[in-house]
């Protein structure tokens, strides 16, 4: 219960100037991302302004969706490769391989398996990051477009 409770500072001006200097500061930078905010979608006078916010969203949006692919690929691709793992050890162990050779087989396999699944899931991600972040940025570019020809 006493830890529930704030503790109440010695010099209440030291306390009060401390905190109204951060809130201001604070607030300053606010209004200033704020301003620049504001100007972006109203820089209608030069078109390679009004494309960097859009460029900058769409590199974002092409990271998310990216990642969210490798993600969904990585959950089907980890039952898949052990089902074939265990295939392939199966049918070595069928063809008479000694438990030695076994186990060197095994961990050379699964060395190149997971390689190989690791190299197609990074070019599978790159490709939906960099479709999704073309896409992105030519869709937010229009719709920027549209806006400042409402606006005119």
């Amino acid at each position: 219960m006493e830890e529930d409770q704030e503790t109440v500072p010695t010099s209440p001006t030291k306390a009060s100037a401390s905190s109204s200097s951060s809130s201001s500061s604070s607030y300053m930078l606010l209004l200033r991302v704020m301003s620049k905010r504001r100007t972006w979608p109203s820089s209608s006078s030069s078109s390679s302004s009004s494309g960097w916010p859009a460029l900058y969203a769409s590199v974002l949006l092409g990271a998310v969706f990216g990642m969210l692919s490798m993600a969904a690929a990585l959950a089907v691709m980890v039952p898949a490769t052990l089902v074939t793992w265990i295939t392939v050890m199966v049918l070595l162990t069928f063809f008479g391989k000694p438990k030695r050779d076994l186990v060197v087989e095994g961990r050379m396999i699964t060395k190149e398996i997971v390689g190989f699944l690791l190299k197609i899931l990074l070019k599978e991600g790159n490709v939906v990051a960099a479709v999704c972040a073309v896409l992105g940025y030519f869709a937010l570019v229009r719709r920027n477009n549209e806006g400042d020809l409402l606006n005119s």
